[in-house]
């Protein structure tokens, strides 16, 4: 069951002045595939994915904030194309043909498409794609913050930047409540014995170790040509 509260959580949206230009570009966050949409949809099918209780909660709770976070965005862009349709700043974006206000399409104007969600098949994948996934999007918000025209914009920003922050932080915590946060391994089939073999195929050059092919964690296999496993 889900209730509408007449009210933004956490952080009122207000702008200086409308900038329509800047309201394209805030439409990957309201129909893009790294956009609020996307996440809240994602997350709310992966809580039907485990029976653990604690887990679905946190889940279901993330997904009804992002779209709350949609309700912001959508916000922002409703008041960014507010009182200037007559204007060459909107006529030259997608909303002279679409109309004021939010829309599901990205800031190139391609439709939202459900092939932006990462989910199924293991609740330890889902976490780890929730993970990429607020990566993504607080790459996204990073970009948006540098070019936004006023401070009010920004604060809102830098807000919802804030909570993919906070989110992936449960999610790491959640994969650490399973012992999955560092463990490759999840699923029921057994590797083979490659699993801990590092194949030196990069032969320009000298050739960097690190903890990704130390002797210590792998088998290093340094001519691979040469070297028959």
């Amino acid at each position: 069951m889900f209730f509408h509260k007449k009210e933004l959580i956490e952080k009122e949206v207000k702008i200086d002045e409308p900038n329509p230009r800047f309201a394209q570009l805030l439409l990957e966050q309201f129909g893009g595939a790294t956009g609020e949409l996307s996440a809240a949809l994602q997350y709310w099918v992966q809580s039907f994915h485990t029976e653990d209780a604690g887990i679905r909660d946190m889940l279901q709770d993330i997904a009804t904030e992002e779209f709350s976070h949609l309700e912001m965005i959508g916000k922002l862009i409703e008041v960014h194309t507010s009182n200037v349709d007559q204007t060459d700043a909107f006529k030259s974006t997608l909303f002279a043909v679409r109309g004021k206000g939010p829309h599901f399409l990205d800031s190139q104007g391609s439709a939202w498409t459900a092939t932006y969600l990462n989910e199924g098949g293991s609740m330890v994948r889902d976490l780890r794609a929730n993970i990429a996934a607020e990566a993504g999007a607080r790459t996204t918000y990073e970009s948006l913050i540098q070019l936004a025209p006023d401070q009010g914009t920004k604060e809102t920003l830098v807000h919802l930047l804030t909570r993919e922050i906070s989110h992936t932080k449960m999610f790491m915590k959640a994969l650490d409540s399973m012992d999955k946060l560092t463990e490759p391994f999840f699923g029921n089939i057994q590797p083979d014995s490659t699993v801990d073999i590092y194949y030196n195929l990069s032969t320009n050059g000298k050739d960097e170790r690190g903890p990704w092919n130390s002797d210590e964690n792998f088998r290093y296999i340094a001519d691979p040509m040469k070297e028959k496993v």
